[in-house]
């Protein structure tokens, strides 16, 4: 592949929604599919214009600079040309923008993303993709579909925006506040892709975890929050504090129970607390708030044999009545297992493999692991292998070899 094309590949993986969330705040008369357009229009013109010229010192800046071009022409063209800028600011055609114009964007179009014309899961999808940068698998694993249905209901999102002439504008105080739920759902979701990628080269991306905890933070300090967002922050805060642990040195994934607990960030498990107790006012609790409470228990034991399983399986059982969840319903499981209720929590996991997740690693390693300390070696050996076949990381197929290898 020449260095051109390399080059192209790797920033529209990079910033493709980072260049759409910007045309679409540079003027409010262009819709989500006519921003994508430009925006794709201007990577067609780096690739045949970079072989010839070079790839320039901003590459990010030049393709900025082309899909506002074409936007500008898009609005002449269509008769709804207004001054982005203003009356009285000129828009500087040469200019090349730093690729720090992008950061200011996202809380603008998390809110916009989440119209009440489009579905839920349209809703989360448009986010994900445009503000997460989020593609095809990792879309698919992060909300448990295909990339089929990805596609498929991105297709049909475009659609009502096209027909129904949607524009993804700023929402107001009032549209902020109904808003609140759908915001808080995709930042966890950001948050979970960042803990453990859906694909590409990294099993984890600190970027992402980072990105979610700042745009919560930018909840709370502008006051657009209630108390979920605080438990929400708690949340993330808490398992944001054993990033550094989750790796060896040399890349090995690491469980809850190998985890060096020297290495959890004791600052940020301080600062989770903090939000915990902000978050607890009467008659509000949420899902996040559930969540956080175990995180908080975990972030608190001294070591993986005194963790409090008890509590924490009721804990799941509360967060489960409310927010069924194939993900959550997994961590109920190992917690049903390490409580002493091991036939229930081997149930459980049977009955996930009845759902998407039998497609997806982590329950195959679960149920490898859980059969290799009942000493089951057969079983053990099977899921094991089965979820070496469904994993494409390194790191997780160097995990499930190590248990293999104590088989």
């Amino acid at each position: 592949m020449k260095e051109e094309q390399q080059a192209v590949d790797k920033l529209y993986k990079s910033h493709f929604g980072r260049m759409v969330q910007a045309m679409l705040q540079f003027s409010r008369d262009l819709n989500l599919e006519t921003a994508e357009d430009v925006v794709q229009d201007a990577f067609y013109s780096a690739l045949s214009t970079w072989e010839l010229t070079g790839i320039p010192d901003n590459p990010a800046g030049w393709v900025y600079k082309v899909s506002r071009n074409n936007a500008l022409n898009f609005l002449k063209r269509n008769k709804s040309f207004k001054n982005p800028f203003g009356e009285d600011d000129a828009i500087d055609e040469g200019a090349e923008p730093n690729e720090d114009i992008f950061d200011d964007r996202k809380m603008y179009l998390l809110f916009a993303c989440a119209h009440p014309r489009l579905s839920s899961k349209m809703q989360v999808l448009i986010t994900l993709k445009y503000v997460a940068n989020l593609r095809g698998e990792s879309l698919a694993k992060a909300l448990g579909m295909t990339v089929d249905g990805i596609d498929k209901v991105l297709s049909r999102a475009k659609s009502l925006i096209r027909m129904e002439n949607i524009f993804l504008k700023e929402p107001t105080p009032q549209q902020l506040k109904t808003r609140l739920p759908i915001v808080h759902k995709i930042i966890y979701l950001i948050f979970n892709e960042g803990y453990r990628a859906g694909s590409g080269k990294e099993i984890i991306r600190e970027d992402l975890c980072e990105e979610s905890l700042i745009m919560t933070k930018s909840l709370l300090d502008n006051h657009i929050c209630n108390a979920e967002t605080a438990a929400l922050y708690s949340l993330l805060l808490f398992n944001a504090a054993r990033l550094g642990a989750r790796l060896t040195v040399s890349g090995e994934l690491l469980d809850l129970e190998e985890q060096d607990r020297a290495l959890w960030d004791s600052d940020l498990i301080a600062l989770g607390h903090y939000y915990f107790n902000q978050s607890q006012i009467p008659g509000e609790i949420s899902s996040y708030h559930y969540e956080a409470a175990i995180a908080y228990l975990h972030s608190h034991a001294k070591s993986f044999a005194d963790t409090d399983w008890a509590t924490i399986t009721q804990l799941y059982t509360k967060l489960l009545h409310g927010n069924p969840n194939p993900f959550i319903s997994l961590n109920y499981a190992i917690a049903l297992y390490y409580d002493g209720q091991k036939l229930s929590a081997f149930d459980v996991l049977e009955d996930l493999r009845k759902t998407f997740l039998e497609q997806y690693y982590l329950l195959h390693a679960t149920l490898g692991k859980l059969y290799l300390l009942e000493g089951e070696c057969d079983k053990s050996d099977f899921y094991l292998n089965k979820a070496l076949s469904l994993t494409s990381f390194q790191a997780e197929k160097d995990f499930v070899r190590k248990m293999l290898l104590k088989n």
